[in-house]
């Protein structure tokens, strides 16, 4: 099964992506991944909070699968082991004619995957999109303020 959300952002992508690998400022703008810890590096494990709406939210210990800047950051996390839920979740930052294109995605793999089935097509797509519309505005602000001229009183 796979989720797929984007949106398109009135910002440079070097605006989006730094942004996205700031983890340590996710607490102040990101209602769905409130907190990572870790390097964003291939092969480096990252502690992950995600809070879908309307739950108490689950931390997960996913392992960078590829960073490649400033176009995606992939993690893979499992619960238990192999074979019972694994999610691959995607960050995707694109160039586009009025800023940037953000796809934040997932695939996920497992046995379990059709007993969450409905809860992944509707709390977690939620999760997805409240983040994408964060980010947008943060990004959005943040180009908005490097375009303003500089004032000097």
């Amino acid at each position: 099964m796979e989720l797929n959300t984007e949106l398109i952002i009135g910002a440079p992508p070097e605006v989006v992506w730094a942004i996205l690998i700031d983890f340590e400022r996710y607490p102040e703008w990101n209602p769905f991944i409130v907190e990572i810890v870790g390097k964003p590096e291939v092969d480096q494990k990252l502690k992950v909070r995600l809070v879908p709406p309307g739950t108490a939210g689950i931390t997960m210990r996913p392992v960078v699968r590829a960073f490649s800047p400033p176009r995606e950051l992939r993690w893979r996390g499992m619960l238990a082991m192999p074979g019972i839920f694994t999610g691959e979740h995607r960050f995707v930052v694109e160039p586009h004619e009025s800023g940037s294109r953000f796809v934040q995605s997932e695939v996920f793999t497992g046995i379990l995957v059709p007993f969450f089935r409905r809860s992944l097509e509707t709390t977690t797509r939620r999760g997805f999109e409240e983040m994408n519309h964060a980010l947008r505005e943060r990004a959005e602000a943040l180009a908005g303020d490097e375009a303003a001229p500089d004032l000097e009183l």
